[in-house]
């Protein structure tokens, strides 16, 4: 008997469970000193988030700068710049998953919503917090490094030339969808069932998937794949070019996260079946 079959059936081979649904809208979380925590957790790994990885940006286009250094492969390069991004992801997500699930991006939080994850409540705060924390973690980049801030454009995600709206947005929705995706498979409660041969630590893969479409799309918008990241740079830099095509790491981000959504509740997890399952049952 395959797997699925008993799973559906009237008797489960499940050694997992999988948590009930968040409420859409639970009023309750505010009273509770743990979302509070939850919002200061990801505020302040979002600020070091930004923090690292912008002055790693802005370093590494000082350190290659010609007017600076006659070594063309001076700083730490492209190869460099992803593993401080996939790096800090891995950190930060491995000290705050305990506290508030280690988001540190808007389009996380809402494909964790849209999977009823998280409640509404609780995904606007994140939110909030996330990109507070990304404004002030820029702010402290442009204090420390004002001489090369602004010249060497303050780490802001922009389309390179050469590629047009669509390419762009295209990398932005892929790029968040392996992310997402990621975390989704990382996170999965069946990971812990006995049939399962994959042991994981969750920040390990989430890290590398940042790590890997860094890679793949720096080149082509500088890689935001976090709205948070993106609005934080351009706030504090506040260059035109920055402003025009921020709307490109917010609606490709967020339309990336609800596809990895539904491909793992609807798709891999068999949520569709198990509803028209459900429906049936009840009707």
């Amino acid at each position: 008997m395959a797997k699925d079959d008993v799973e559906g059936g009237g008797f489960s081979g499940k050694d997992y469970h999988d948590p009930p649904p968040a409420p859409l809208f639970d009023a309750e979380e505010l009273t509770k000193w743990s979302f509070y925590r939850a919002l200061i957790a990801e505020f302040i790994a979002t600020l070091l988030f930004l923090y690292v990885t912008v002055l790693t940006v802005i370093g590494y286009k000082a350190q290659s700068d010609p007017a600076n250094s006659s070594d063309a492969c001076a700083g730490v390069g492209i190869l460099g710049i992803a593993w401080a991004f996939g790096g800090m992801i891995f950190v930060l997500v491995y000290c705050t998953a305990g506290i508030s699930g280690g988001h540190i991006n808007p389009a996380v939080t809402f494909g964790l919503f849209l999977a009823r994850k998280v409640s509404l409540i609780r995904a606007v705060g994140y939110m909030v917090a996330q990109c507070l924390g990304a404004i002030c973690g820029v702010g402290f980049v442009k204090a420390f490094q004002s001489a090369y801030y602004v010249k060497y454009e303050g780490g802001a995600n922009v389309l390179a030339d050469g590629y047009n709206v669509g390419v762009g947005l295209g990398a932005e929705i892929i790029g968040t969808f392996v992310l997402v995706y990621t975390v989704f498979s990382a996170t999965d409660p069946k990971r812990s069932a006995r049939d399962s041969h994959v042991p994981v630590l969750a920040p390990l893969p989430i890290g590398f998937a940042v790590f890997m479409v860094h890679l793949a799309t720096i080149p082509v918008t500088g890689t935001g794949i976090n709205p948070a990241r993106s609005l934080g740079a351009a706030v504090i830099f506040n260059n035109q070019k920055a402003w025009d095509d921020q709307w490109i790491f917010w609606v490709g981000p967020f339309v990336g996260a609800a596809i990895a959504a539904f491909y793992h509740q609807f798709i891999l997890r068999a949520g569709a079946i198990k509803a028209l399952g459900s429906f049936r049952s009840n009707a």
